[in-house]
């Protein structure tokens, strides 16, 4: 119980960091640390991130002005009914395939970070 402590404190300092999903540390902890499946995984993360949903980090960026609500609240919108259906998606992708489309997502991002 004090892994899953650590891995969501974890996430909650490197997104407020850093401002990535936590589901870029979470997911792969939870798969390789606990031993989930992707899917458990995946699920996991987004449940575990439902309640807090970064309230104290949103805070402290709009407290220093760094935050446009229109963009964030229509973003929120287009977010809410794309992870309904990413969810519906993904439940009937096999695991290992759907760990293996979030591991090139990983990848895809983490070269256009370092060519830009």
């Amino acid at each position: 119980m004090i892994v899953w402590l650590i891995i969501g404190l974890l996430a909650g300092i490197i997104s407020g960091l850093i401002g990535i999903g936590g589901g870029i540390l979470v997911i792969p902890a939870f798969t390789f640390l606990l031993g989930m499946s992707q899917h458990q995984a995946q699920g996991t993360s987004l449940a575990m991130l439902l309640p807090p949903i970064g309230a104290l980090a949103v805070w402290s960026y709009w407290k220093a002005g760094y935050v446009v609500w229109p963009v964030a609240l229509t973003a929120a919108l287009g977010f809410f009914f794309g992870g309904f259906i990413g969810a519906s998606f993904a439940g009937n992708v096999p695991d290992a395939l759907l760990r293996k489309v979030f591991g090139f997502a990983l990848l895809l991002i983490a070269l256009y970070m370092i060519f830009r």
